[in-house]
C-alpha cells in the first residue's frame, strides 16, 4: 500500500514537472528543475525531532496539520492569489492529509512539485508582463472608471487565463498609476515595471533546492508558532543581521509582508529612530545608495536581499523609497538615514522633570525613558563593577531627581522591545522590598518563579509606568508586576503581547529558533498575545491589527497559571473609576487629543475601504482630499494652541522641536506623557483622600 502511494506520487510529481517544461516558452527555459539535496531529507526529520523534544506546544503532526501545512505553503508562495490557478489548487489537494506522511518519512516530492508548479507560473506570468509592457501596442486608459480589490485575502485563485489576464491588466495599470501620482512620468513608469518584472524573473531563475527547503520547513514549523523558523546555513550566518538591522544599517526590525518589506518597530536611538521618518508598519518598495544614487525597486524580493541592500559602512547614505502606513499604494516618500551603529550607551535610560499644574498648584514629577532592557555582560564579565546596566542607571537616576524634590516618578517604557530579562526582574526589585517577579513555564507544565530577595528599595513614592503598543517582552514583565503589585498606575495603550521565550539550536544543516517556554505574570496571566492592558487607556495612533503579536498569525494563546502569593501596595479598584472619569473630561477638548482621536477614527474607516479607484482623476481626487485633510486637522490644533497656520506638512520638519539625539519631538508623545502625569497627580490626591476617609 505504501509502495503503491508513493509510486502514484512520483508519478504526478513527473507530471507535474513536465508541465513545467512544456508549458513554458523556449526563451524561459534557462532554470532546472528544482528537487531535494541529499541532506534534506534528514533535515526535515531533524527539525520534527526538535519541535516534538523542545517547542513549547505539544502539536502533532497528524492529517489534520498536514493540511494546515499545505495551506500555509500555498500561502507563502502566492499570498496575493496572483500566479496558481484555481485548478492547480484543486491538484493539490490529494496533498492534504499526506504531506504529515511524507515530512516522517522525509520524503519532500510534494513540496517540491508545488514549488516547481509555482516556478512554472511565475516565469509564464512575468514573461508575459514584461512582453506586454514593452509592446508598442500596449495602452493605459486612465480614464475608465473602475477600481482593483486591494485586500484579497478572502478573494479566490484565478479559475482562467482569461479571469487573471484581467487581475494582472488591473494591478499593472495601479502599478503605473501609482508611479504616474508620485511624478514620474508614464514611459518612465513603464520602464521601471519592466526593469521590476525583469528582476523578480531573473531571481526566479536563481531559485535553488535550499530555497526551496526552506520556504516548506517553515510552512511546517508556523503551524507551530509565528517565532519558530528554521535557518539555513546560509541565512544562519546572518541570523543577526535578518532580524535587525542595528549594526551598521538603519535600525530597524523588518518582516515580509506579500510583495513588500514591513517595518515592524525601530530599535531605539538608532540611525531610523533619530530620523523620525520612518514608522512601524510603512512598506519599504525601493532603496537607493547615497545622495543621488538611483531608487532600486525592490517590490518582490526576498527579506535577506532587501536587508543586504540596506546594510553598508558606517556614516554612508541609504535612500528608502516607503509607503507610509496611513497611506496608499500611491503615496510614495523618500526619506533618507544614515548608516550607523547603536550605541549602548544612547540606549541607556535618561531623565528629566516635568512641571505640571493640578488644582491650581505646581507639581515637579521625574520622568525616566528606558529605550530597551541592557546590561552589558562584557563589562560584567571582567569584572568592573561600573558596569553599565538598566537597573545601575535608573537607581542613580532616581536618586538624582529624588534629590530634587519630585512629587512622583513617571517610567516610560514606550517603544521599549525588551531585551534582559534578567534587568527587568531586577528593575522591578527597585520598587518592591522583595517578592516574585514573573513566572517561566517549560513544554513539560514546570513553572520557575523567579523574584527580587533584595528588601533595598530606591524608590517609595507615587508613580506610573507609561507603556504603548511597542512596549514588548520585558517591558511587560515589568509593567505587568507593577500592576499586580499594584505598586504604580499602568497608563497608556496596550503593550505588544510578546511573553514567550525562543532558544537557537544548531542542527546538523541549519539551525532551529524555536518556542520552548511563556513568561506569566505573579497574578498567573500570561502577557502572551493579550499584553498588559492599562489601568488608564490613551489613544494610540498604532494599529493593533497590524502591529502586536495579536497581528501575527498563529501566535500562541493568552492563558493563565497559578498565581503567586504577592504584596498589594495600593487598592487601586476603588479610585480607577474616578481616574478614567477626570482623564476623559481633561482631554475631551484637548487639541492633541482631538487630534489622535480623529486621526484614529479616519484610520479605522479607511481599513474599511478595500478597493482603489484605477480612474487618474478620481484617485488623485481622492489623495488630494486626504492631504487637505490632514493639514486640516493639523491646523485646527495649530489655531486651538495658538500657533501659526502652515501652507503644507513638509513644513512641520523644521517647526517641531527636537531632542538632544536631533529625533523629532512628537506634539502628540509629549500630550501623553503631560496626561501620564496628570493621572499620576489625580492618583496622588485621591489616594490620599481614600486613606483619610479610612482612618
Amino acid at each position: 500500500m505504501i509502495y503503491t502511494r508513493h509510486l502514484r506520487r512520483l508519478l504526478t510529481a513527473s507530471s507535474l514537472i513536465l508541465g513545467l517544461m512544456t508549458a513554458l516558452p523556449a526563451s524561459a527555459l534557462t532554470s532546472s528543475v528544482l528537487q531535494p539535496d541529499s541532506i534534506h531529507s534528514q533535515t526535515i526529520t531533524d527539525i520534527v525531532t526538535s519541535l516534538n523534544r523542545d517547542h513549547y506546544t505539544n502539536i502533532v503532526l497528524n492529517d489534520e496539520l498536514s493540511g494546515k501545512v499545505l495551506d500555509q505553503y500555498l500561502d507563502s508562495l502566492d499570498p496575493s492569489k496572483a500566479f496558481f490557478y484555481r485548478s492547480d489548487i484543486d491538484e493539490f489537494q490529494q496533498y492534504r492529509t499526506e504531506i504529515d506522511d511524507e515530512i516522517n518519512s522525509g520524503d519532500l516530492t510534494a513540496a517540491y512539485a508545488i514549488f516547481n508548479r509555482y516556478q512554472q507560473r511565475t516565469q509564464e506570468r512575468l514573461s508575459k508582463l514584461i512582453a506586454t509592457l514593452e509592446s508598442p501596442d500596449y495602452k493605459v486608459d486612465f480614464n475608465r472608471d473602475e477600481t482593483i480589490i486591494t485586500d484579497r485575502e478572502t478573494s479566490q485563485w484565478p479559475a482562467s487565463e482569461a479571469e487573471m489576464d484581467e487581475f494582472w491588466r488591473k494591478r499593472l495599470k495601479s502599478a503605473l498609476l501609482g508611479l504616474k501620482l508620485a511624478d514620474k512620468p508614464v514611459e518612465e513608469a513603464r520602464k521601471l515595471l519592466i526593469k521590476r518584472y525583469k528582476s523578480q524573473l531573473n531571481r526566479a531563475l536563481q531559485t535553488n533546492n535550499e530555497d526551496v527547503f526552506q520556504s516548506f520547513a517553515n510552512a511546517l514549523t508556523m503551524q507551530f508558532d509565528p517565532h519558530t523558523q528554521y535557518f539555513s546555513p546560509r541565512l544562519s550566518e546572518n541570523f543577526n543581521i535578518n532580524m535587525s538591522l542595528s549594526l551598521e544599517g538603519i535600525g530597524a526590525v523588518l518582516q515580509s509582508e506579500n510583495d513588500n518589506t514591513k517595518v515592524v518597530r525601530l530599535v531605539p536611538a538608532g540611525p531610523a529612530d533619530k530620523a523620525g521618518q520612518l514608522k512601524p508598519a510603512d512598506l519599504i518598495v525601493g532603496v537607493g545608495q547615497g545622495e543621488d544614487g538611483e531608487i532600486e525597486d525592490v517590490v518582490g524580493w526576498r527579506l535577506d536581499e532587501v536587508v543586504a541592500l540596506i546594510r553598508g559602512p558606517k556614516d554612508t547614505v541609504v535612500r528608502l523609497d516607503i509607503i507610509p502606513a496611513d497611506g496608499d499604494d500611491s503615496q510614495h516618500k523618500i526619506i533618507k538615514i544614515t548608516r550607523n551603529k547603536v550605541k549602548l550607551e544612547e540606549q541607556a535610560a535618561q531623565s528629566k522633570v516635568i512641571e505640571i499644574e493640578h488644582q491650581g498648584k505646581p507639581y515637579k514629577l521625574g520622568v525616566i525613558s528606558i529605550p530597551a532592557f541592557y546590561i552589558d555582560f562584557a563589562a560584567l564579565q571582567r569584572g568592573e563593577r561600573d558596569y553599565k546596566s538598566t537597573t545601575r542607571d535608573t537607581a542613580r537616576l532616581i536618586k538624582e531627581l529624588t534629590n530634587e524634590g519630585i512629587d512622583g516618578l513617571i517610567i516610560d517604557l514606550r517603544n521599549n522591545g525588551g531585551g534582559s530579562l534578567r534587568e527587568a526582574n531586577e528593575l522591578v526589585g527597585l520598587f518592591i522590598s522583595r517578592g516574585p517577579t514573573v513566572q517561566i513555564r517549560d513544554p513539560q507544565g514546570r513553572v520557575n518563579i523567579q523574584g527580587d530577595a533584595d528588601p533595598k528599595v530606591a524608590y517609595s513614592g507615587p508613580m506610573a509606568v507609561l507603556v504603548n503598543r511597542l512596549s514588548a517582552s520585558a517591558s511587560e514583565i515589568f509593567a505587568g508586576a507593577i500592576q499586580d503589585y499594584q505598586r504604580g498606575l499602568i497608563v497608556g495603550s496596550q503593550t505588544f503581547g510578546k511573553g514567550t521565550v525562543q532558544t537557537l539550536s544548531p542542527l546538523h544543516h541549519g539551525q532551529i529558533k524555536l518556542t520552548h517556554a511563556k513568561f506569566y505574570r505573579i497574578s498567573g496571566e500570561s502577557t502572551q498575545h493579550k499584553g498588559v492592558i492599562p489601568d488608564v487607556t490613551l489613544p494610540t495612533l498604532y494599529d493593533t491589527d497590524e502591529i502586536g503579536e495579536s497581528s501575527l498569525e498563529g501566535a500562541l494563546p493568552w492563558d493563565m497559571v497559578h498565581e503567586v502569593p504577592h504584596q498589594r501596595y495600593v487598592n487601586f479598584s476603588t479610585i480607577l473609576p474616578e481616574l478614567n472619569k477626570r482623564h476623559l473630561e481633561r482631554t475631551k477638548f484637548n487639541p492633541d487629543f482631538l487630534y489622535m482621536n480623529a486621526q484614529i477614527k479616519r484610520m479605522h474607516e479607511n481599513k474599511q475601504d478595500k478597493e482603489l479607484s484605477l480612474n487618474e482623476a478620481t484617485l488623485k481626487a481622492e489623495r488630494d482630499k486626504s492631504e487637505q485633510w490632514l493639514l486640516d486637522q493639523e491646523n485646527q490644533r495649530r489655531e486651538a494652541k495658538k500657533l501659526p497656520a502652515i501652507k503644507a506638512l513638509s513644513e512641520l520638519d523644521d517647526l517641531l522641536e527636537k531632542d538632544s539625539q536631533g529625533r523629532t519631538i512628537s506634539p502628540e508623545q509629549e500630550a501623553i506623557l503631560t496626561e501620564t502625569g496628570n493621572v499620576l497627580l489625580d492618583m496622588i490626591e485621591l489616594t490620599h483622600n481614600y486613606m483619610a476617609l479610612k482612618n
